[in-house]
């Protein structure tokens, strides 16, 4: 199918430092402000548009073909997405996938998510790696009218993530019980009915498929909000305490959630977390969080098992690392990510409490993660 050409572009990607992308734009029109990172996954992008973890952020896609799959809500990981929009460069086909119930750009419409077409993404990856993650504004105008001057002061003044406790604006309002399963094969998604463990999940932004895999593993979830104190926590009685991902600068959402970790930690708890609950988990324990210059995102991260030697293929997706260096007696780092070297796991040496920066859940090994729920199902058993 042959695009139409077009006189003007419709939609303005403007750079912070005064660097202008011009493209076309899907999804909803108006503009908005946030951080831009790339992705490098090539599949899944409905999935990482409904991350909470992306909260604040534009998500640039590497891979060329995005919209290819239509969306269906069975993939969503949170009710709307998260993102604040997406680059890509070719502009969505017709999906084709018998999956799909409606078309990328018909979707993010709907959710009020702008889109931008036709990009060189390379480029703006480059320039992401180079000079770390811009503050952007991205504009979509179908007339193709753009005040570039207004839209650079608007990235410019942007407030950025450092220091911005995002896990209070995605959590959930109220606490909910989970039982859905991970997705098989013909049933798709199926009730667990038999749990073994009580778990507490501390919702700082989390994705439907963690609490599926807890499900899977024979897990009775209890979804509570991130400001739950240690108190609220324990009043369930719970036989293990799960800390979710999420958005946002983890010392910031730290100054509520830390207090409470170590409350758990104080009444002997087995604890799991992951990415924003993996930082937490650290932080708890005295160690130290750094803002990365571009983070990790995208599908293929290897990361190696510091005690078994083993390569696992891991999604990822995080702004800040722990700092490695800053982990106190008695922490192993169990995890290392073999593109930089950076913090991807540690764990108490005496007890079982232990968390990872990547996303078992996600499958892009497809499974080569899947251990560390039954790891934390095991340690509630023991």
């Amino acid at each position: 199918m042959a695009h139409a050409t077009q006189d003007r572009p419709t939609a303005c990607l403007a750079l912070a430092d005064g660097t202008l992308f011009y493209g076309k734009g899907f999804g909803a029109t108006g503009e908005t402000t946030a951080e831009l990172c790339f992705n490098t996954a090539m599949t899944g992008y409905q999935e990482i548009m409904t991350d909470p973890s992306y909260a604040g952020q534009v998500v640039t896609f590497t891979f060329p073909h995005i919209g290819n799959v239509g969306v269906n809500p069975e993939d969503d990981e949170t009710a709307d997405p998260v993102a604040e929009g997406m680059v890509v460069k070719w502009d969505p086909t017709e999906p084709s996938s018998w999956r799909a119930t409606e078309t990328l750009g018909e979707w993010l419409t709907k959710r009020g998510r702008i889109a931008i077409g036709g990009v060189d993404t390379r480029r703006l990856t480059r320039a992401i790696r180079q000079q770390g993650a811009p503050h952007v504004a991205l504009a979509h105008d179908p007339e193709g009218n753009f005040d570039t001057a207004a839209l650079v002061a608007k990235a410019r003044g942007f407030a950025g993530l450092e220091g911005m406790d995002l896990a209070r604006r995605v959590t959930c309002a109220q606490s909910y019980r989970w039982d859905e399963m991970r997705w098989a094969w013909p049933d798709g998604y199926t009730r667990q009915t038999e749990a073994r463990h009580k778990v507490v999940a501390v919702d700082y932004g989390a994705k439907r498929n963690i609490l599926r895999c807890l499900a899977s593993v024979g897990c009775e979830v209890t979804v509570l909000p991130a400001t739950a104190t240690a108190e609220e926590v324990l009043a369930h009685k719970p036989d293990g305490v799960f800390l979710s991902n999420g958005p946002g600068d983890p010392a910031a959402t730290g100054a509520y959630a830390v207090p409470m970790i170590q409350g758990v930690l104080d009444a002997g708890l087995p604890v799991f977390g992951i990415c924003l609950g993996h930082q937490m988990l650290a932080l708890a324990l005295g160690a130290k969080t750094i803002k990365m210059n571009h983070g990790h995102h995208g599908a293929n991260h290897p990361v190696k098992d510091m005690e078994t030697g083993k390569v696992e293929i891991t999604s990822m997706n995080h702004g800040f690392a722990v700092d490695s260096q800053t982990l106190p007696k008695g922490i192993m780092e169990t995890h290392v990510s073999l593109f930089d070297g950076s913090n991807c796991g540690i764990r108490m040496i005496d007890r079982p409490v232990f968390s990872v920066q990547h996303h078992p859940e996600a499958s892009p090994g497809p499974q080569d993660s899947f251990y560390l729920f039954e790891r934390f199902a095991e340690s509630m058993a023991g």
